[in-house]
């Protein structure tokens, strides 16, 4: 038996175990789910009273009780229909649903498991005996709100998460990273550094930049867009709200409509918040006619969007109700597909590189899945378009995962993901092939021959979204930002008053010189005044008193060393300006 699959069975017997111990604490619970997921499993439960910290204690030393009984887990075959029958005796009413979704699937029979006096719908496997779960190698983590069925209409249930290992070593191996993930923790450290601020009277999911983390934020929009244009972009500015039948004919009003937010009434139409800029790009290339000469247009914008994200799932800057995407649409001929799409990976590995993420991430073909009324049904484009997708993905030499079901509903993906320092996997920037949106929206070019074509659209980010990168870059770097990147980029220290005027002499210098500085003239000791600077992780703290007036210089104490350096202010200056042009 394969590791994975030995610790995937061992999570999800804990699960059970887990389950027996809330029904020896609440003889009257009700059970939805408990599968095993990434180093753990969680099991969701709908209780008499709202579970509070302490009770994960009380329900460890349950679990352990039951590890040490050394119960079977005894599994058995039933009909629909007995074990519909059975459920509803314990009632166990969201069982009792699920085997009834079961039934209208067609089938006929389903697996029971029971473990001690807990029985429970599941198809297994599990391990032998719950004496072989190691009671020292499990934690219960965190206890949650969850929709039944992730579907906010049904009711909110209790869920439990866990962790369990093979060892205690790899248990406390976890728990120390999960301790250091905290540290770096993006909402954490972004509170720390005045980065951003989320407050509940303007609206969960809506981050408020406050004047470091603007920027940053304006750093990497000046970055992507000098290089767009760079490379032959052409920007627009569209609406951030757009009429419904715009989204009626792009289909995301079929498709997409759950994630949008309801439509506002203004004169007898209806508007929505726009979830995505790609019609708005459609509608200003279709103002025009275009000639095959004119192609590759490709249209630029730091686009703000909004899409209606589950309370639950909203987290800092990774997962957010309003946010600006730098998005972009290439319109081209058949001929100039693989190019263009080759040269928009060439961009986005620049720019991951340019961040310093360039190894922190993976790429994912995402395609269709069997559910085809996901998608639009065009069965003839959309294979012409996932093998137009892997076949330059392969020509790129590019290593890929499949993403079967992850495709966009208008054709495939290429996805770049990345892992949050909690381990979860997240999209930091996509680009699509869309062999579709062409003909709902009447776009076309005339060709050498006077004919109408229609063009292929290719969709694309270089740097994704703004707020979930800043946050990927916040834990990445652990808010100690290059250079380049850092909202302060120089701090000047006086030795004491006396001294002052020198500071805002240098002051001038590198501001006239575009470096980001700030001068600290407080009251507080110099050695206060050094230590904050080092916890707000600004790269260069210059100190200046007597000898470096008289010199003309600065005594220089850089972040990853704390030894002082004295440098000539115009030698200091040529040193953080290459750093700055090198991305360093």
């Amino acid at each position: 038996m394969k590791k994975i699959e030995k610790i995937e069975i061992l999570r999800h017997s804990t699960a059970h175990v887990l389950a027996a111990a809330v029904l020896g604490m609440f003889p009257e619970a009700k059970f939805g789910m408990g599968p095993a997921v990434e180093n753990g499993f969680y099991y969701d439960f709908d209780l008499p009273r709202t579970l509070i910290p302490e009770d994960l204690e009380i329900l460890e030393n349950k679990m352990k009780e039951i590890i040490k009984a050394n119960i079977k887990f005894e599994q058995a075959d039933a009909s629909i229909e007995e074990a519909e029958n059975d459920f509803k005796e314990l009632g166990q009413s969201y069982k009792v649903e699920l085997i009834r979704d079961l039934k209208e699937e067609g089938h006929k029979k389903v697996c029971i498991y029971r473990a001690g006096i807990f029985v429970d719908l599941c198809s297994g496997p599990h391990l032998d005996y719950t004496g072989e779960i190691p009671a020292d190698a499990f934690k219960l983590t965190r206890i949650s709100g969850a929709y039944w069925k992730s579907d906010e209409k049904n009711k909110q249930l209790q869920r439990i998460y866990g962790v369990a290992f093979e060892s205690k070593k790899d248990l406390d191996e976890y728990l120390r990273s999960m301790e250091d993930a905290k540290e770096r923790d993006h909402r954490k450290i972004g509170k720390e550094l005045k980065l951003f601020h989320i407050d509940e009277n303007v609206g969960k999911g809506l981050p408020l930049w406050m004047p470091k983390g603007a920027a940053i934020r304006q750093v990497l929009q000046r970055f992507i867009e000098d290089e767009e244009t760079k490379r032959g972009y052409l920007r627009t500015y569209t609406p951030v709200i757009g009429n419904v039948k715009l989204y009626k004919i792009s289909g995301h009003w079929d498709h997409y409509k759950n994630d949008m937010y309801p439509p506002i009434k203004i004169d007898d139409e209806e508007y929505i918040l726009r979830p995505m800029t790609c019609p708005h790009q459609f509608m200003i290339y279709k103002a025009e006619q275009h000639s095959y000469r004119e192609l590759p247009l490709r249209y630029a914008e730091l686009a703000e969007m909004y899409r209606k994200e589950k309370s639950g799932e909203l987290s800092g800057l990774m997962r957010v109700m309003g946010f600006t995407l730098n998005d972009a649409h290439i319109f081209c001929t058949p001929e100039q597909l693989e190019k263009e799409f080759l040269d928009v990976l060439d961009l986005i590995q620049f720019s991951l590189k340019a961040l310093g993420i360039n190894k922190e991430v993976s790429f994912r073909a995402s395609l269709r899945d069997k559910e085809k009324s996901k998608y639009l049904n065009n069965d003839k484009l959309w294979d012409e378009s996932e093998k137009i997708l892997t076949d330059i993905l392969d020509k790129a030499g590019i290593k890929y995962e499949v993403g079967v079901g992850e495709a966009a509903f208008y054709g495939p993906k290429a996805d770049i993901q990345i892992k949050n320092v909690l381990g979860k996997e997240e999209t930091i920037i996509t680009m699509q092939i869309d062999l579709n949106s062409a003909e709902r929206f009447d776009l076309f070019y005339i060709d050498q021959s006077g004919k109408k074509q229609r063009p292929v659209i290719i969709h694309r980010s270089a740097i994704g979204c703004i707020e979930r990168t800043m946050a990927f870059l916040i834990e990445h770097y652990a808010g100690a930002f290059p250079v380049w990147l850092s909202s302060v980029q120089v701090i000047i220290i006086p030795v004491s008053e006396k001294f002052n005027e020198y500071g805002e002499k240098i002051f001038e210098e590198l501001k006239n010189k575009d470096i980001r500085a700030e001068i600290d003239k407080s009251s507080e000791s110099l050695g206060k005044r050094i230590r904050e600077a080092e916890k707000q992780k600004i790269p260069y703290i210059l100190v200046v008193g007597e000898k470096e007036e008289k010199a003309e210089s600065v005594a220089v104490r850089m972040r990853e060393n704390k030894k002082q350096e004295v440098m000539k202010i115009k030698e200091f200056i040529e040193k953080i300006e290459k750093e700055i042009k090198e991305k360093i």
